[in-house]
């Protein structure tokens, strides 16, 4: 070989090995995932995290994750969803009832006593998903969709056991559809996200909350409530998304990958996690030596008698928005109805 052809050879193979690095590093891609609670909140720790992980090693560290939690400059509540379809972030996990009005079909599961329970309600808005509330969610690719168990009504100063015990008290709402119900109960709803309500009760702007148990706990609300009635009468339910363009132009593996570790493989974690969150709210308001009280069965039905007409109310006015609200409300019904729930 001619002195000439050696150094053209040399150039051939430092070139290509500058761009078969260039190509590894291209392969690592670093996705921004954002949520509105704290980093000491399970959904923090049990689920996001672990996700996370579990997505890298799939990948072989070809995919990397930021995470920026509750308390950052992407940890808005309000924003969750718009953040993702503006790829500011790439993957998201909300609150659907925060800003309202954005997803009519999914929210209707917030009506009264239609669950209880995080694993049933979030198996049956997984399975009604493809059919009824796809149309909600243009330009995301859903991850998961999930509730939280029945939610408690919690007070600072005035013990609640009766529809009459509600009447003129100030307390937090997540979502329209739990206001409605609150408003029939005789409560006055008052908007504002899950981190703003420890300083409203502490300056007695509001009364009381709206919560499973387990937001009270990190949110550190067992320091300003005293009360906490066990109602069971309503759920919210939450998004986990991701930009849908981001999503397509990640390798196959990489897709693969977050296919394996979301859909219905993960919904069917949250019903064992949020009892586990839970118990630990209850366990802690239990210590601090607070009253917790479960609607009598008499007081149940009549809770469910004074909120019937607002189920009704609620339903035709999303038929303004979704043609099928009616039939959307049904469906979950019968899928919660199978599951042991009403």
């Amino acid at each position: 070989m001619t002195s000439k052809l050696k150094i053209a050879a040399v150039a051939c193979a430092a070139l290509t090995a500058v761009a078969a690095g260039a190509g590894t590093a291209a392969a690592q891609t670093t996705l921004k995932v954002s949520h509105y609670l704290p980093p000491v909140h399970g959904i923090h720790t049990d689920f996001i995290v672990p996700w996370t992980e579990q997505v890298t090693a799939c990948t072989n560290g070809e995919i990397q994750f930021e995470i920026f939690p509750g308390g950052t400059q992407l940890g808005n509540v309000a924003k969750q969803q718009e953040q993702v379809l503006a790829g500011v972030v790439d993957i998201a996990h909300g609150l659907h009832g925060i800003p309202r009005g954005r997803f009519p079909r999914t929210s209707l599961i917030e009506l009264p006593f239609l669950t209880d329970d995080a694993g049933a309600a979030s198996e049956t808005l997984w399975e009604l998903y493809p059919d009824h509330l796809a149309p909600e969610y243009k330009g995301l690719k859903v991850l998961a969709l999930h509730a939280h168990n029945g939610g408690l009504i919690h007070t600072s100063d005035k013990k609640v056991e009766t529809m009459d015990d509600l009447k003129g008290l100030r307390l937090r709402t997540p979502s329209p559809a739990v206001s409605a119900m609150l408003t029939a109960l005789g409560a006055t709803p008052q908007g504002l996200p899950p981190g703003e309500v420890y300083e409203n009760i502490q300056k007695t702007v509001i009364d009381g909350t709206v919560f499973p148990w387990d937001p009270v706990k990190s949110f550190g609300l067992n320091e300003v409530l005293k009360y906490h009635l066990d109602a069971g009468a309503y759920t919210v339910p939450f998004f986990f998304v991701m930009n849908e363009r981001k999503y397509e132009g990640l390798s196959d593996t990489a897709k693969t990958c977050i296919d394996e570790a979301s859909g219905a493989a993960l919904v069917a974690k949250f019903g064992d996690w949020w009892d586990k969150w839970d118990a630990a709210g209850r366990q802690e308001a239990e210590a601090a030596g607070h009253t917790i009280t479960a609607l009598s069965p008499e007081e149940r039905q009549r809770w469910r008698d004074a909120l019937k007409p607002v189920t009704e109310a609620y339903i035709a006015e999303t038929a303004k928005q979704v043609d099928d609200a009616q039939a959307i409300y049904d469906a979950m019904r019968a899928k919660l109805a199978e599951k042991g729930q009403q």
